[in-house]
């Protein structure tokens, strides 16, 4: 092959056909994935009847069943021809999108050295997700779930003036996350593809510009496949920085619940999502009256014994403050008051200073001594010497039941100032649907979301952390700002089917621009089986034409029954399918249908291809 390769240099040229020819490693050499066609009897299409056990989400059902992965191993998946096409149609979007904002492409290894990590400070912090081996030398390496910390290491060799900045590349590369329990096929799997972008600036307003642009390229993408998504603002989590959005496909299968306005573009993940309280409280009308509550530990309970609404009760959380040695004038204990009917928001909960971070619960033996009963802890908290923080919502509410600090009893007629007090009100509880919208305009409306794309500003993390900084205009050394920008390429298929699909299988979204479509194929002609062999010749001559016009286009000509190629077609999602037979060719008409419609037309050739 060496001697091959050599030798088509020399020459200046290629006779080998496109699809093995090395030359054509090169972008400006390969064939547009639209004039990739294909024969089904040449083609391992891979479908099954049965639906998979295992397969946890329909998504990962329709995959599999349609033939676009096998399952290797717990988390691992291997890419059949039918799939692998999907996903290369993604990638084309994706990397298009990406040179429209001049990003640069270029590809780092999975396997990484440890040292990066380790210098970085990732090494113990990211946690068990991080797959570490070494290699026969005893050198630590691991099998990369991001690449911070490489490419900050190409960038502190490479770039070392203002003048060579803004700079930002890419990659679409597999990276690999030892997930606890993979599930959701190739959403949550252990391997996957995914679209990784870093930034460099001389300062943060470069920074914001970039990270704008990522944002409406990212905006563009998702627009492009199809997709019904929102762009949230997110929490930056384990990768840092300060300031983050997520995009989000809407499904009832998301893990990730996000809130956005009715009546405006305000969107957030609910774990980021401000709870507004426009109510006042009202003045005390009830005496305080402790009542009893046998083995009525929770909220649920208390209000149904009592025949009230459970938002007219509070729950008392206890949770560990920030107290240590270095910070001793911390409380050691931290009471979190919540309305009943509503659930903390431990993310907001642990970005108080007086709460250790990540929040932690009071074990049951830590109330004890603190003097408090679990399920029965009052809001009247001064002589135990524990702070109370009021949600929001909590602040202004009157003549409430909390518990009473006593064993099967609750307080009636509970009221601030009057009854109790407490140190602080601050905003420590998940939204919900109805909620006043933070920009003031509207509700709050509560979807499911999956995640397939992330951007963060990240800072100087990383830069600063591996010593990454450029020669400024002053003549003196900048760290860089970076920001980091996501998209799960992989992931975005099973998104895409978990919005798109009926009970014969995947109906991949209709895109603004059809060459966008994402579907394997985007037509099947399929012959019907006739005595003179005229349906297959036509069928055949039908495929060559809009292989011609650049359709995406697969000639079903298996040696198999109608019914099983039409079941095979639908289940894979095929947008369009012309049927070819005898008796319409008679009449000078080909049968098409879309894919999802019901409908069948008879059409002649002109009408036909005036579709495509």
């Amino acid at each position: 092959m060496y001697s091959l390769k050599k030798s088509m240099r020399l020459q200046g040229k290629c006779d080998l056909p496109l699809q093995i020819c090395p030359k054509h490693d090169n972008p400006q050499y390969q064939t547009p994935i639209s004039e990739n066609f294909m024969k089904a009897s040449q083609f391992t299409l891979a479908t099954l009847r049965n639906t998979p056990s295992d397969a946890d989400i329909i998504s990962a059902q329709l995959m599999i069943k349609a033939g676009l992965i096998r399952k290797l191993a717990s988390g691992l998946y291997v890419w059949m021809p039918t799939g692998l096409r999907v996903l290369k149609r993604v990638e084309k979007i994706v990397r298009e999108e990406m040179e429209r904002i001049s990003a640069q492409e270029l590809l780092m290894p999975v396997t990484q050295p440890g040292e990066l990590w380790q210098e970085s400070g990732r090494w113990e912090d990211y946690g068990a997700e991080l797959l570490r081996f070494k290699d026969r030398h005893s050198r630590d390496f691991v099998l990369g779930p991001t690449h911070e910390e490489v490419i900050t290491d190409i960038a502190r060799g490479e770039l070392k003036s203002y003048k060579q900045l803004p700079a930002t590349y890419y990659q679409i590369q597999t990276k690999f996350r030892d997930e606890i329990r993979p599930r959701f096929g190739v959403m949550r799997a252990r391997e996957f593809t995914m679209k990784d972008a870093y930034s460099f600036h001389i300062d943060k307003d470069s920074l914001a510009k970039t990270y704008q642009d990522f944002y409406e390229a990212y905006t563009r993408i998702f627009t492009r496949l199809g997709l019904d998504f929102r762009a949230v603002q997110a929490d930056t989590g384990s990768i840092g920085g300060f300031a983050s959005h997520e995009f989000h496909v809407l499904a009832d299968s998301g893990e990730d619940d996000i809130a956005f306005s009715t009546e405006s573009d305000y969107s957030a993940n609910v774990e980021l999502a401000e709870a507004v309280c426009t109510a006042t409280r009202q003045p005390p009308s009830e005496p305080r009256t402790d009542v009893d509550t046998p083995n009525m530990p929770t909220c649920e309970e208390v209000a149904e014994h009592l025949g009230i609404e459970l938002s007219r009760t509070v729950k008392t959380l206890i949770v560990k403050g920030s107290y240590s040695e270095d910070t001793p004038d911390m409380p050691k204990l931290v009471a979190l008051v919540l309305r009943g009917d509503h659930t903390l928001n431990e993310l907001k909960a642990e970005k108080l200073p007086q709460i250790k971070a990540p929040l932690e619960m009071a074990s049951e033996d830590e109330m004890k001594e603190a003097g408090l009963i679990k399920g029965y802890i009052s809001v009247d908290l001064a002589k135990y010497g524990i702070p109370v923080i009021a949600d929001r919502s909590a602040s202004v509410m009157a003549d409430f039941v909390s518990g009473a600090n006593v064993a099967d009893k609750h307080t009636k007629g509970m009221n601030w100032e009057r009854d109790a007090v407490y140190a602080e009100v601050a905003d420590i509880r998940n939204v919900v649907d109805g909620d006043p919208s933070p920009d003031g305009k509207g509700v709050l409306q509560i979807k499911r979301g999956i995640e397939v794309g992330h951007i963060f500003q990240l800072g100087d993390k990383y830069s600063h952390a591996l010593n990454c900084a450029v020669l400024g205009k002053e003549g003196k050394p900048v760290t860089l700002m970076m920001g980091c920008y996501g998209i799960g390429v992989s992931r975005i298929i099973s998104a895409s089917l978990e919005q798109n699909h009926d009970d014969k299988g995947c109906l991949w979204a209709d895109t603004p621009d059809p060459t966008d479509n994402i579907a394997p194929f985007y037509v099947a002609v399929v012959p019907m089986k006739s005595k003179d062999g005229s349906a297959e010749a036509k069928a055949d001559e039908l495929y060559s034409t809009l292989k011609d016009k650049g359709v995406n286009v697969l000639l079903d000509d298996r040696d198999e029954r109608a019914g099983v190629k039409f079941a095979d077609l639908e289940l894979i999602g095929i947008p369009h399918r012309i049927v070819v037979s005898e008796r319409n060719l008679a009449e000078g008409k080909y049968e098409y249908a879309k894919r999802g419609c019901g409908d069948k037309e008879l059409l002649g050739l002109d009408e036909l291809l005036a579709k495509f």
